[in-house]
């Protein structure tokens, strides 16, 4: 098995909604993305997914998540933009390209992280 994993970062602000503490009131995040890729076949060049062609892809999701109030999108209206939301997020956009995606891991700090994998 051969896995291939890409980071990228945005900024953006959000709220919990259903939450009683601080994360209740709009705050920001200066978000590291993980995106890992699984398979067992390599192609001609022994290369699993080309990393330009998945860092790509994973950075034009990004740009919609950038310096935006997650809270506003549609793709969260009603929901709680959680760590693990936006994870499983990005996880549903990149496996529309990319059907051998493995995991997506979210952090909120370098220290917090959430993880989505089906």
């Amino acid at each position: 098995m051969f896995e291939i994993r890409v980071e990228t970062n945005f900024s953006s602000a959000h709220h919990l909604l259903n939450y009683k503490g601080k994360c209740e009131n709009m705050h920001g995040h200066n978000w590291k993305v993980e995106v890992t890729v699984r398979g067992e076949n390599l192609d001609k060049s022994n290369i699993l997914v080309d990393f330009k062609v998945l860092k790509k892809k994973v950075n034009e999701i990004i740009e919609y998540l950038d310096h935006k109030d997650l809270n506003e999108l549609e793709e969260f209206s009603g929901v709680s933009p959680s760590s693990e939301i936006i994870a499983k997020f990005i996880f549903g956009r990149v496996k529309k390209e990319f059907k051998n995606v493995y995991k997506v891991s979210v952090f909120e700090t370098p220290t917090s992280c959430a993880t989505y994998y089906e």
